[in-house]
């Protein structure tokens, strides 16, 4: 893969865009950078950025992160709000993007307790998922080139999937 073609794994929270991107990365023989731990490594915990400095310093850490991701190649992970950014979106022209999709039924397990910072403001957890997915929605299905939902069976079959695909965008690019 070039430097300018990474495969970048987009999607909501819990949908497993870190697991999946770890082991496609690994089959590939390529590099892994997952964009939220680029900014934990530089700039310590989310929930912290997002309590002392507010979500819009943590976006604009999070875009410096997701461009060198970006510029490394390999596969990328991105947090599930990287996308709101528009020249995240303009720069996922040039690569070829992956959505991760889950039943809201699954991922209910995967988000409950955790620290993610948008689900801690005291509502119901999958009640504050479903709408932050319902607004990125659209933007997630516009960038992406493929769809593999990860709700069912063992993740290695969507990795599977993801890297017969890219072998496949890969030979016909």
């Amino acid at each position: 893969m070039s430097d300018e073609n990474a495969l970048v794994l987009i999607g909501p929270m819990g949908a497993g865009k870190t697991s999946v991107g770890r082991r496609v990365a690994k089959a590939l023989g390529v590099g892994f950078t997952d964009s939220d731990s680029v900014v934990v490594r530089e700039h310590g915990p989310i929930e912290d950025i997002f309590r002392a400095q507010g979500e819009a310093e943590f976006r604009r850490i999070e875009r410096e992160a997701v461009q060198r991701a970006l510029a490394s190649g390999g596969v990328v992970s991105l947090g599930g709000g990287a996308v709101l950014d528009p020249d995240t979106r303009s720069d996922l022209s040039r690569h070829r993007v992956v959505l991760l999709t889950i039943q809201p039924r699954i991922v209910a397990s995967r988000v409950r307790g955790s620290a993610r910072p948008l689900l801690a403001d005291g509502e119901d957890p999958m009640e504050r998922w479903n709408q932050i997915y319902a607004q990125r929605r659209p933007i997630y299905e516009e960038l992406a080139d493929v769809v593999f939902d990860t709700s069912s069976g063992p993740l290695q079959h969507v990795v599977e999937d993801i890297v017969a695909w890219a072998r496949r965008t890969e030979e016909a690019g």
